[in-house]
């Protein structure tokens, strides 16, 4: 809680900093802000950086808000000025090419400083959970995990904020049973480019709710959101087995998603999967799920133009059903096509499987290797089309080019878990691929040549499919210019600039992603 001197003087510094013709006493007419409104530098160059560390931009303050309220105080503010200010709302930072910066207004603070903002409120009869959209992931597990209950779709990384991923989708290993955490979403308390606070729902204000679900924070910020639950398992089987024949992998992928309708006991609850190129399980955070005793050779293997490919499935039990589970993983196994002597099975806390890319974090983090440049690349392929992206992407431009480290995922998904109702746009086909180049611009400490060939590979990668006419569509989109974004939206176009026009008409909101141009006069600010 900051006094209303020192409240007053921040927002002062702001509006000599960007030129608005607001008075102080305006935005404090309805009293103070719980938060802080922050111009302290070490504020703004926090906020100024991503993940991805690929782009750059010094917002002109930074607000920690305490609440719903303070954040849209704020958004109507810069609604409501004579130039206006653009808003941009932050997680954990774990974008990739500046979507939550931005060099003209204020970035919200919404991970970290929740200060008055209430904790998780799990219900165990309605089975969901109340969480502020700064959480993170893994607050909202132990939250839940407490009652016995557990979300039922995750990402891979659990250091991400809820507002932040179902922005975007929220993918993992078991969106082809549960869809994307947006499938997940009972309601949503939104704050409005217009600085309003609005619950929506399915039934209640459902275009807003539907236009924020995969809406790239375009439409309002996230302040609230209500999660679906089930019962949490204790264990987990974790299994692994290799492939040198792309065909019999993409066959396998599909025909384990294909099981989704089938009793728990007949299908598992977690399929992905990664590409090993040149090498590339040893340079790979998950490398470590391999033994260095394993007695399997990888170079003995004789992949395919030197492509491996890892099928990674889970099934989740109880210590007491273990027995059973045995038998079920048997019988799954029995029906792929792996190669033979090629799998690994390892079985651990629930808990420790959902968060097995933060201990790779950790150890990276004391090799000062995390924070480097990340040029990702995440596509989602259309099934008809993953065996011409494997040969003219897997086998061709990567080849024995792939000089970094980090995974190369593939996974199918089914689209009919997926509600099109909702902003995010996928191919138009039953099954698709997501296909995630997570890599680091890390190559014998040349950062930037190594970040400048990858960046350029990216750029190849998306050549090659729209040359080949493979209809991708990205996720966690990056375009530079609104033509490309229109593309990228296709027929859901018309309809998402209209609810950007009803939901924030001045477009105030997620300026870094450059979808939309402000309708304020930037050259005053």
């Amino acid at each position: 809680m900051v006094t209303k001197f020192l409240l007053t003087f921040a927002i002062c510094r702001l509006i000599v900093a960007v030129g608005l013709a607001v008075y102080p006493a305006e935005i404090l007419s309805s009293g103070d802000l719980q938060g802080h409104l922050s111009m302290d530098p070490s504020d703004v160059v926090s906020a100024s950086r991503d993940f991805g560390g690929l782009r750059g931009a010094e917002p002109m303050a930074v607000l920690h808000p305490a609440s719903s309220r303070d954040v849209a105080r704020l958004v109507r503010s810069a609604y409501e000025s004579a130039h206006g200010f653009s808003v941009s709302a932050r997680g954990h930072g774990h974008s990739i090419n500046g979507q939550a910066m931005t060099s003209n207004g204020v970035v919200v603070m919404m991970s970290g400083s929740r200060g008055a903002a209430p904790p998780p409120r799990v219900s165990e009869k309605s089975m969901y959970v109340d969480v502020w959209g700064g959480e993170l992931w893994i607050d909202v597990l132990r939250s839940t995990l407490e009652h016995g209950l557990a979300p039922k779709s995750w990402t891979d990384y659990l250091y991400l904020s809820v507002g932040g991923t179902i922005s975007n989708a929220g993918i993992s290993g078991q969106a082809f049973n549960h869809g994307p955490q947006i499938s997940n979403v009972h309601d949503l308390e939104v704050v409005t480019g217009k600085g309003e606070v609005v619950t929506c729902s399915e039934n209640q204000n459902w275009e807003l709710y539907h236009g924020v679900l995969g809406g790239l924070g375009q439409f309002g910020i996230i302040t609230r959101a209500r999660i679906a639950l089930e019962r949490a398992p204790q264990m987990v089987r974790w299994i692994r087995v290799l492939y040198s024949n792309f065909s019999a992998f993409a066959e396998d992928q599909e025909f384990l998603i294909s099981l989704h309708t089938q009793p728990a006991s007949l299908k598992f609850d977690y399929v992905e999967g990664f590409v090993i190129v040149d090498e590339g399980l040893i340079n790979n955070w998950r490398s470590s799920f391999f033994s260095p005793r394993n007695p399997v050779k990888i170079s003995s293997l004789h992949a395919d133009s030197g492509v491996l490919y890892c099928l990674e499935i889970a099934k989740n039990y109880h210590q007491s059903d273990a027995q059973a589970i045995d038998q079920e993983v048997a019988s799954l196994l029995k029906k792929l096509n792996y190669i033979p002597a090629t799998e690994f099975t390892t079985d651990l806390p629930y808990v420790d499987f959902l968060d097995r890319v933060h201990k790779a974090e950790l150890k990276l983090r004391a090799k000062n290797l995390w924070d480097v440049p990340h040029p990702w690349l995440n596509l989602f392929v259309p099934k008809s089309r993953i065996g011409d992206f494997d040969k003219g992407v897997f086998k061709g431009i990567l080849g024995n080019k792939n000089k970094t480290s980090g995974p190369i995922l593939i996974y199918p998904m089914n689209k009919n878990k997926w509600d099109e109702k909702n902003s995010v746009v996928t191919p138009n086909e039953s099954v698709f691929y997501l296909v995630a180049f997570l890599r680091s611009a890390l190559e014998n400490g040349d950062e930037i040549q190594t970040l400048k060939f990858l960046e350029n590979q990216n750029e190849q990668i998306l050549r090659f499919c729209q040359e080949r006419d493979i209809q991708v569509k990205q996720y966690l989109p990056h375009y530079t210019t609104q033509q490309e974004w229109r593309h990228h939206f296709g027929d859901k176009w018309e309809l998402f600039s209209k609810r950007k026009m009803k939901f924030d008409p001045r477009n105030i909101l997620a300026n870094g992603q450059g979808i939309f141009k402000p309708s304020f006069d930037l050259d005053t600010l």
